[in-house]
C-alpha cells in the first residue's frame, strides 16, 4: 500500500489520483481550504493549476522534502491561449526541481485529458500512455510501477529539461481541443 497526497479536487487532480486509486493505496486530496497534515504521501501530486503550485511548494516545502514531486501543468495563459508563463528555454518543472532541491520533480500527466485518465483510454480506442521526463532514474521507475499497476502505460521521454517539449505537447494538444479539432476525450495516443 502506498500514499499518494494529490493537490487539487479539480478535474486533473481526480483523474490523476483515481490512476493510483487502487489494491488499497490511500489516495488523499487537498484544496484551497484544506489543513495540511504533517506528513504527505510518497508521491505528491501538483494538481492544480500553475498559478496556484508556486504557493503550494512555498507553504509546504519542508514537508514535500523527500517526496517524489509530481508536476501535471501546462503553464499556458488560459486567457490568451497564446503565452507561456515561463521562459521557452525552461519548464514548470524545472523551475519546481529548483524551488525543491531536496525532492524530485518528475513532469507527467500533463499530455493527457482528464477524460482518457478515468476511463483509461483514448477516444475509447487506445490504451491511454502517460509520458514523464525527470532526472532521478530510481524515482521514475518507482512512478511508471505506480502508474502501469493503474492500468495505464508509461514512457520515458528522458531528463527533467525534456519537460520543456511535453509541455509544448500538452499546449499544443489543448488549443486543438479547444479549436474542436480534438475532443477531450480524444487526445494523443502512444503506440509501441
Amino acid at each position: 500500500m502506498v500514499k499518494i497526497s494529490v493537490f487539487g479536487r479539480g478535474n486533473m487532480g481526480k483523474a490523476v489520483g483515481s490512476v493510483f486509486d487502487y489494491e488499497g493505496n490511500q489516495v488523499e486530496y487537498f484544496g484551497h481550504d484544506s489543513q495540511i497534515p504533517d506528513e504527505l504521501g510518497e508521491v505528491v501530486i501538483l494538481g492544480t493549476q500553475y498559478k496556484d503550485m508556486a504557493g503550494i511548494i512555498e507553504a509546504n516545502k519542508d514537508k514535500l522534502k523527500g517526496k517524489i514531486v509530481v508536476d501535471i501543468s501546462n503553464p499556458v495563459n488560459f486567457q490568451t491561449m497564446d503565452d507561456f508563463y515561463v521562459p521557452m528555454d525552461s519548464s514548470a518543472a524545472q523551475l519546481f526541481q529548483d524551488m525543491l532541491p531536496e525532492s524530485t520533480v518528475i513532469k507527467a500527466f500533463n499530455t493527457n485529458f482528464f477524460d482518457n485518465l478515468l476511463k483509461k483510454t483514448v477516444a475509447g480506442q487506445v490504451k491511454t500512455t502517460v509520458q514523464m521526463a525527470g532526472d532521478d532514474e530510481a524515482a521514475k521507475a518507482r512512478l511508471r510501477q505506480l502508474i502501469e499497476a493503474g492500468g495505464i502505460n508509461v514512457v520515458d521521454a528522458g531528463p527533467l529539461r525534456r519537460s520543456r517539449e511535453l509541455e509544448a505537447m500538452g499546449y499544443l494538444q489543448i488549443v486543438l481541443a479547444v479549436r474542436e479539432q480534438v475532443s477531450f476525450e480524444g487526445g494523443y495516443a502512444i503506440l509501441k
